[in-house]
C-alpha cells in the first residue's frame, strides 16, 4: 500500500484536529465563470479561509449535479477548458501555493479516455491531492484506486443516507483523505438542508470509515455551514458560490464574489466551534 503521509489532505486534516476547527471545502468548476479566473478564485477562496479546495473538472453529462454546476460546466467546455487545461489550473495554482489540499472532482468518462495510469500520474505530476469520481462506486473502483495509490493519491467516495452497510463497508476499505456525505438524495443544489438528521448518519459513518467525514449538498449560508460545522469535520459548500459566480463579469468581480461569499461562512463556522467549546469547559 502507498505511504500517503506526504498528501496535503492527511496533513490539513490533522492540523484542523488539532486546532479543533472544521475544513471549510468549496467547489467551483474549473474554467468558470472564465478560465483566467480559476487560479485567482482558487487563491482568494484560501485566503477567504478555505482549508481544502474541490476543483471541478467539466463534462458534458454531469448527471449527479443540478442545473447551477451543469450552466457552468456548459460555460467552461464553450471556453474550451478540458483536463489539459484544468492540470494546467492546478500547476498555476501551485506555484503560488504548496500547502492547501486540491482535490479534483468529475467523472469516469474524460479519464478513461487520458488513460487512468497516465491520468494518475499527471495528476500528481500538477499538484493534485485526491480525486473524487461521482460515476465510479466503491465497488467499481479497483483499478482507479490502484491507479491513484501507485502516485500518493487518495479516492473520496461518496456516501448517501441511501448507501447500504456492504457500499459503506466496501468504501472503508478504498477510501482515503476524507468521506463526502452526501445531505440529500438528489442532485446538487437541491432541496433544503436537515441538520437534524446529519449527527445520527455521521455517526454511523464514523463506526465504520476512520476518516473525516465532509458533509455537502444544500449548504448556502453561514448558519446552515455552521451547523453542519458542529457535527462533521468539513463542510464542502458548491452550487451556492457557483452561482454567484456567474454573474461575474470580469477576473476581479469573480475574486469580490467569492471572498464575499467564503469570509462570512469561514467566520460563522469558527464561531460555532469555539462557542461548543466554552460550552464544555463550563
Amino acid at each position: 500500500m502507498t505511504d500517503h503521509s506526504d498528501n496535503r489532505l492527511d496533513r490539513r486534516f490533522s492540523a484542523l484536529k488539532q486546532a479543533d476547527r472544521a475544513a471549510l471545502v468549496p467547489y467551483i468548476t474549473a474554467g468558470h465563470p472564465s478560465p483566467d479566473a480559476t487560479v485567482e478564485i482558487l487563491k482568494t477562496a484560501v485566503a477567504a479561509g478555505a482549508d481544502v479546495l474541490e476543483l471541478g473538472m467539466p463534462f458534458s453529462d454531469v448527471m449527479a449535479d443540478g442545473p447551477v454546476i451543469q450552466r457552468a460546466c456548459e460555460r467552461a467546455l464553450e471556453h474550451g477548458v478540458g483536463l489539459a487545461q484544468v492540470l494546467d489550473m492546478v500547476k498555476a495554482f501551485r506555484e503560488s501555493d504548496d500547502q492547501t489540499p486540491l482535490v479534483l472532482m468529475g467523472y469516469t468518462n474524460p479519464i478513461e479516455r487520458w488513460g487512468v495510469e497516465q491520468f494518475a500520474q499527471d495528476a500528481a505530476n500538477a499538484g493534485v491531492d485526491a480525486l473524487l469520481i461521482v460515476d465510479c462506486p466503491a465497488d467499481e473502483a479497483q483499478d482507479l484506486q490502484r491507479a491513484l495509490a501507485s502516485q500518493g493519491l487518495h479516492q473520496i467516495f461518496l456516501v448517501a443516507p441511501t448507501t447500504n452497510e456492504g457500499r459503506l463497508t466496501r468504501a472503508a476499505e478504498l477510501a482515503g483523505g476524507f468521506v463526502y456525505y452526501v445531505s440529500l438524495t438528489g442532485v446538487t443544489g437541491a432541496a433544503t438542508l436537515n441538520t437534524d438528521a446529519l449527527a445520527p448518519m455521521i455517526e454511523r459513518i464514523r463506526a465504520k470509515i476512520n476518516l473525516p467525514v465532509a458533509v455537502g449538498f444544500g449548504i448556502r449560508e453561514p448558519e446552515q455551514a455552521a451547523r453542519v460545522a458542529e457535527v462533521a469535520d468539513a463542510v464542502v459548500i458548491g452550487s451556492a458560490l457557483v452561482s454567484r459566480l456567474h454573474e461575474a463579469q470580469s477576473v476581479d468581480e469573480a475574486v469580490g464574489i467569492t471572498h464575499e461569499f467564503l469570509a462570512p461562512v469561514r467566520e460563522a463556522m469558527d464561531q460555532v466551534r469555539t462557542k461548543t467549546d466554552q460550552a464544555a469547559s463550563g
